[in-house]
């Protein structure tokens, strides 16, 4: 812990030289660009890590900068280095954040005598997006577009990474900088912490910025609400030509000590996993995917992600207004078509069968996954205590045979269950893994189950 706090002393001190900084002036001789607006803190159940108010703060306040030469992009690492530049000129079929990784692990390669070294030195030494996930931790997920995810993700990785091998082969990096699992690091680094920027694509890595933890978007804001008072700027980050600066603004009014958080963006909590390699306990943007039978795609043009059932139990607008038009005699669909597409009911016997359909649809789901709600429940507390399991639980065949698969895809050894496991840093992060797949088939599983008593409702009592 001490050689951690030591380190994020010198990479501040580095930061408030580069002329990153919490106030409006900067000062460059300062022993940290914190401590003025913000600090670093910790919060156990909110992200970890993360940047706290140090006093009070107005929304709308700018709250940090990051000038345009303190941040890390693929231009300034290609700029600096000629063998980097030269190799890449031979490679021009890469993407712009293959590129950046490239550059990235190249960074990482000459160790203290990076101009980036300070930076470096404290980003995560792993991540757990989708494509770092193994087979069991992939099928743990157990819904078939959840699995379709990760296997692409994983599949995408490998494919950027046989892709780009042949350039860092050239510019001659450490054996270990070759591998895949460094390349998941370099691409999940870019992935989960770069931001926008107008001239790339790829986004640049912003010293101190990539702080922020998640806040989802607040829904429902009025236009007045989302401007600020004195700016016209939508977001809360954004680089700032006028200033040549990345600039961080308040999104709410902050106490001292509150988490200040930053909105990356609107995700369901599949996508803060594939992206981020994370998720929210609630999310309000979550979303639970429906197929639809073949027919009913050809009667309306909704987008397939348009349908959908939201985080709490309500079938998406988009899912109604096709169901009604479905369930509906083909002689009779043209004439109320106009209805269905306005979002109103078409008769009460229409509606009953669109909320049967629908209920029969998430019971369908539901009983085609290996484990129910309740076994999620009581999975989530054996994965906590994992380490110190020794089977004393009663628990369903279901949660036992995931249990040994676990232990068998990670080759970990015991004897029916009945001794204390000693486990490997590896494993413990496949445990972490393995708990955000049941976190998330968890809430994907409320959705559905939310949905079925919204249509039992419904069915019960049509005048609602």
């Amino acid at each position: 812990m001490e050689e951690d706090d030591a380190n994020l002393q010198s990479f501040l001190r580095w930061a408030a030289a580069l002329g990153i900084s919490d106030s409006s002036i900067s000062d460059c001789s300062s022993s940290s660009c914190l401590g003025r607006t913000l600090s670093v803190s910790h919060f156990p159940d909110a992200g970890g890590r993360g940047l706290a108010a140090a006093r009070g703060i107005r929304k709308g306040e700018l709250i940090l900068r990051v000038p345009k030469a303190a941040l890390v992009t693929s231009d300034c690492l290609i700029s600096n280095d000629q063998k980097l530049s030269a190799a890449l000129e031979r490679y021009p079929s890469l993407s712009s954040t293959q590129i950046l990784s490239v550059a990235l692990l190249n960074e990482v390669n000459k160790g203290r005598s990076s101009l980036w070294y300070h930076y470096l030195k404290q980003l995560p030494q792993s991540y757990d997006l989708l494509a770092s996930f193994g087979q069991f931790e992939i099928e743990a997920l157990q819904i078939d577009d959840a699995i379709w995810a990760a296997e692409k993700a994983v599949d995408k990785g490998k494919m950027e990474w046989e892709e780009a091998a042949p350039v860092m082969c050239e510019l001659n990096l450490k054996p270990q900088l070759m591998t895949f699992y460094a390349w998941l690091w370099a691409s999940a680094t870019i992935s989960s912490r770069t931001m926008h920027i107008p001239w790339d694509t790829a986004g640049c890595l912003c010293p101190v910025g990539d702080f922020f933890n998640y806040a989802p978007p607040e829904e429902g804001n009025s236009i007045e609400e989302l401007l600020d008072a004195n700016t016209d700027r939508l977001t809360d980050a954004g680089y700032d030509e006028g200033v040549a600066s990345y600039c961080f603004y308040a999104k709410r009014n902050y106490g001292k000590a509150d988490q200040v958080l930053l909105s990356y963006g609107t995700y369901t909590n599949l996508e803060l996993l594939e992206h981020y390699g994370f998720l929210l306990q609630e999310n309000p943007n979550d979303k639970a995917f429906i197929s639809l039978e073949p027919e009913m795609y050809s009667l309306c043009s909704w987008p397939k992600e348009s349908i959908y059932i939201s985080e709490d139990g309500m079938p998406s607008f988009a899912l109604l207004s096709t169901v009604r038009l479905w369930a509906t005699p083909m002689s009779k669909r043209r004439s109320i078509k106009h209805i269905a597409l306005s979002g109103h009911r078409i008769s009460a016997e229409n509606e009953a069968a669109v909320m049967e359909w629908i209920a029969d649809k998430c019971q369908a789901l539901l009983s085609s996954c290996s484990t129910t709600i309740d076994e999620d429940i009581l999975m989530l507390l054996v994965i906590d205590k994992f380490q110190d399991y020794t089977g004393e639980a009663e628990l369903s065949p279901a949660l036992c045979d995931e249990i040994r698969a676990f232990l068998e895809s990670n080759h970990v050894t015991c004897e029916g269950l009945s001794t204390k496991l000693h486990v490997s840093l590896k494993t413990r992060r496949s445990v972490y893994r393995w708990k955000l797949a049941v976190q998330w088939r968890h809430g994907y599983k409320r959705i559905l189950s939310d949905c079925i008593s919204y249509c039992t409702r419904m069915l019960d009592n049509p005048s609602c």
